[in-house]
């Protein structure tokens, strides 16, 4: 089987790399054609244009798109439908907003060009290990491109979620839930870190246990160990933790069902907070100590 590959930056590369390794022919199309020389002598085959890329696949054609979501997708999928014909599909890879997906489901159809969403999970581990690949959109065109989400995927991990926007509902609801994870591991070791015992205790040691029986045991507990063998305290780096599309997208999504999601919520209004040293929230707080009870502040600029 060939497919196309829109965007090879450092999920899509990996990605073309691990689908040639698994039997998948990759043509790369990429704005800067560096990545995409790389992806040819690497054993793929490249395209400099949308109509390259099209003369180098047999219909039905099959295009990955694997860009940021938001215009750089919108502009290569809007070049899509301009470019292939009825009866070939396009699979949306990046973290697309599953009302987005509906939306664009319908006017592909409307060229009888077939549309699927895929959430996919992963990162950079993902051309070893493997991605989690959820999708939505046709089932008929998810069966026939079983054997590519296959090779993409490690063993039981990828699945057909639905109808379109399924696909990418559900990694959006994932990323949520990675949001609390993550904040519930940085509380617990901040917790630690400032008792009487948090002093000399090793946390990279301290996580490669966790790990071994526990019941919060998790890959992101083996990144946090990963990070404290390179740093011990971290002091390397600021915390300051920026947020992507998917975390507020759940929490929107939460309001519009009105289905309670405190820990989710609070894990990215953590990360907001992340980003605003000297806040003036926190200012307002103290001066309403000051003004309702007379309580000592700290000037501007004070120690």
């Amino acid at each position: 089987m060939r497919i196309g590959m829109i965007g090879l930056g450092r999920m899509g590369m990996n990605m073309a790399r691990r689908l040639m390794k698994n039997g998948t022919e990759v043509v790369g199309f990429n704005r800067s054609v560096d990545k995409t020389d790389q992806l040819k002598a690497e054993g793929g085959m490249g395209a400099y244009s949308y109509e390259e890329l099209k003369e180098q696949l047999d219909a039905p054609r099959t295009v990955w798109v694997m860009l940021p979501a938001g215009k750089a997708t919108d502009l290569a999928l809007y070049s899509l439908m301009e470019t292939l014909d009825s009866g070939d599909t396009v699979i949306d890879g990046g973290n697309s907003h599953y009302k987005d997906d509906i939306r664009r489901s319908e006017e592909f159809n409307e060229l009888g060009i077939n549309y699927l969403d895929a959430g996919v999970s992963g990162g950079i581990w993902g051309l070893e290990i493997g991605y989690c690949t959820m999708v939505g959109g046709p089932k008929k065109e998810f069966n026939r491109l079983e054997p590519v989400f296959k090779g993409l995927a490690p063993e039981n991990g990828y699945m057909y979620c639905g109808n379109s926007g399924a696909g990418h509902f559900v990694k959006m609801i994932h990323n949520g839930i990675e949001y609390g994870m993550m904040q519930a591991y940085a509380e617990g070791f901040a917790l630690i870190e400032d008792s009487n015992y948090g002093e000399g205790l090793d946390y990279a040691e301290l996580s490669k246990l966790w790990n071994n029986g526990s019941v919060i045991r998790s890959w992101l507990l083996e990144l946090a160990g990963d990070a404290f063998e390179k740093n011990e305290r971290l002091t390397d780096i600021e915390g300051v933790v920026d947020d992507s599309g998917e975390g507020r997208w759940t929490v929107q999504q939460a309001i519009e069902t009105g289905t309670p999601a405190p820990v989710l919520t609070q894990a990215l209004m953590e990360r907001f907070a992340s980003r605003r040293p000297n806040d003036f929230r926190n200012r307002v707080l103290a001066a309403l100590r000051r003004e309702f009870g007379g309580h000592a502040v700290k000037s501007a600029g004070e120690k």
